[in-house]
């Protein structure tokens, strides 16, 4: 309640031109009263006529610069209003816009930010669409859709890694049986066959050693992706988990990060059509071998 009438208060004597609180206030016949830089200033930019009228900012009412004086009760009001001090509690639960030290009570849409009732009459904010605290339960729940989605997306990224990983596994073991297939039928005919056998060798080499390395890679990418996700989903729950101020600072270029990450799939390689190789029948080669080493021996 109190902090609402100091308020009200700093309204009554807060400078229309400049929006802060009056330091050396001067009043108009109208009776508007404006701080001295400020209606000097507009004096030297609306002078009418050659009798060197000016024009009240507010009201329009024609005004001379003689006739000027100096309003001593408001200064005396805005004088006990800079001495005002909250108690240390009040003063540590009350968010203060770092401009204007007012409070900050609203949301402007399009920047994103919290501001206080001067920011809202700011250049900067003037013509946004502003909302009070209160009101921005839609843009909490934004957040908590993002929140939802990366959730979605971290574990589709955690299960792509397990399939890399299962796949990579699964590669090891079949090239790593067919190496020991391969070895078996050409070490029994080593002398004729060993040629042939390192070559297929080394073309199993290389198979493996490039398939395994765009899997590693894409385990690579898909890890970083998930550490990514990881990242900002930890950077939306802090900011759930914080003060409203928190969580609404910069709010649009989260949603804008979470909505452009996607997941890079990763590269796979159909089994079914590689060339596998088979080999002879090297046990009736070998017979035959015999066969004709015992038909030359008679």
């Amino acid at each position: 309640m109190a902090s609402g009438i100091l308020v009200d208060i700093k309204e009554e004597v807060t400078c229309p031109i400049c929006l802060d609180l009056l330091p050396e206030p001067l009043s108009l016949d109208c009776g508007h009263s404006f701080c001295k830089a400020c209606i000097t200033s507009n004096n030297k930019e609306s002078k009418i006529g050659q009798e060197g009228e000016s024009s009240c900012p507010v009201c329009r009412i024609p005004y001379q610069l003689g006739n000027l004086r100096h309003n001593r009760h408001v200064a005396n009001i805005v004088e006990r209003l800079r001495k005002v001090k909250l108690r240390p509690e009040e003063e540590q639960k009350r968010d203060l816009c770092v401009c204007h030290e007012e409070k900050l009570l609203l949301f402007c849409k399009e920047d994103g930010k919290v501001i206080c009732w001067l920011c809202e009459r700011s250049q900067e904010h003037r013509g946004h669409h502003t909302f009070l605290m209160e009101e921005i339960a839609q843009e909490q729940e934004k957040l908590q859709i993002v929140l939802e989605r990366l959730r979605e997306k971290r574990v589709e990224a955690e299960e792509l890694v397990a399939d890399v990983r299962k796949e990579r596994t699964s590669w090891k073991n079949q090239i790593q049986n067919e190496r020991q297939s391969v070895q078996a039928e050409f070490n029994q005919i080593r002398g004729i066959l060993d040629c042939e056998e390192q070559k297929e060798l080394l073309k199993l080499k290389n198979e493996e050693g490039d398939i395994l390395y765009n899997l590693a890679e894409s385990e690579n990418e898909l890890v970083q992706q998930s550490l990514l996700v990881r990242t900002l989903i930890s950077d939306v729950e802090h900011r759930l988990q914080g003060s409203t101020l928190e969580m609404l600072q910069d709010v649009n270029g989260i949603v804008e990060r979470s909505e452009t990450l996607t997941l890079k799939k990763p590269k796979t390689f159909p089994k079914e059509q590689r060339r596998v190789f088979r080999a002879p029948d090297l046990r009736g080669m070998l017979r035959m071998f015999n066969e004709l080493t015992d038909v030359q021996r008679y």
